[in-house]
């Protein structure tokens, strides 16, 4: 049965595009409240390296799922659709206006399509992994896969290389295992309805920019520190999921004394650029959704196109 309340808003885009700004422009003319599709803002205590909201912003609208949990435990997809929805009936119980902005991709993938959804082969990721089984052998990817995936490698033959780089190739692009996808219900959509914005500068070299400048932000605003503190919680390692996150794994490293300062900051900005192009690689694939270059350019068609949209 369709969904009668208004639709959701989703505002989607790569790292340092300006999604939150817009996200608090528009919930507060709207009279409405952010739900954070972000891998890396449920964890407490990761606030300068996640460029989360402030206190002030988060003052002007209420947020969901921002501080949720320590670092050191796990959070998944299937988990973020679960709190998700909780959110979104929540939100609109209070007769506002569900707006979810952020970008992690499979988030808003789990959200519309539910965990039964599977990506598409990627060439350059099966290259990687028929590269490193040339060097190691599939016995040895066998066994990196039990040990990400114990479900799937015990149904998988050590000696049936296709579907043991399935396997790697599902958690390498989702983050969450097969057998887990295999698991999921195909999840009712409740008839979501949905209004898609994707924010993008048009020229790479401007996104580019904003990247750097941004990360010179954060190393200005104390991300080190920030990192020396997390360092002195035993529970955490540099594998820690959460310390996977673009930024907190160089400066780990440079405060491990494995990289120089500026080596940190040249890795940091490259991981970001490269998370970027991911994030823009899963855009591309949302053929409903409306693009736009600027958020403060474009104030006037946003507001137009959202008003007839959630009317």
């Amino acid at each position: 049965m369709a969904d009668a309340s208004p639709p959701l808003l989703l505002i989607m885009g790569p790292t340092a595009a300006g999604k939150t700004e817009l996200a608090l422009q528009v919930a507060e003319r709207l009279d409405g409240e952010i739900i954070s599709v972000d891998s890396a803002m449920v964890y407490r205590g990761m606030d300068i390296g996640t460029a989360k909201p402030s206190a002030t912003e988060r003052a002007r609208v209420a947020h969901h799922l921002i501080d949720i949990l320590p670092p050191h435990e796990s959070y998944s997809a299937a988990r973020f659709r679960a709190d998700a929805m909780r959110a979104i009936d929540a939100v609109r119980a209070s007769g506002r206006l569900p707006v979810l902005v952020g970008g992690t991709m499979l988030y808003f993938a789990a959200l519309q399509r539910g965990l039964s959804w599977l990506p598409g082969a990627d060439a350059g990721l099966r290259e990687q992994i028929a590269w490193r089984a040339r060097e190691l052998g599939w016995a040895a990817l066998h066994r990196e896969l039990a040990a990400v995936d114990p479900a799937a490698a015990q149904r998988i033959h050590p000696n049936d290389p296709q579907r043991i780089q399935r396997a790697l190739e599902v958690w390498q692009l989702t983050g969450v295992p097969l057998s887990e996808h295999h698991r999921a219900d195909p999840q009712s959509q409740r008839g979501l309805r949905t209004v898609k914005i994707v924010l993008s500068p048009p020229q790479r070299e401007q996104l580019h920019e904003r990247i750097a400048q941004r990360f010179d932000a954060m190393l200005e605003a104390g991300l080190v520190d920030e990192v020396a503190a997390l360092r002195d919680d035993p529970r955490l390692t540099v594998d820690t999921p959460a310390m996977r996150a673009v930024g907190y794994r160089q400066v780990w490293n440079y405060l491990a004394g494995d990289w120089s300062y500026g080596k940190m900051r040249e890795r940091a900005i490259i991981s970001s650029r490269q998370l970027a192009k991911r994030q823009l690689t899963w855009l591309r694939r949302e053929s409903d959704a409306r693009w736009f270059g600027s958020a403060g350019a474009e104030s006037e068609r946003i507001d137009d196109f959202i008003d007839a949209a959630v009317a």
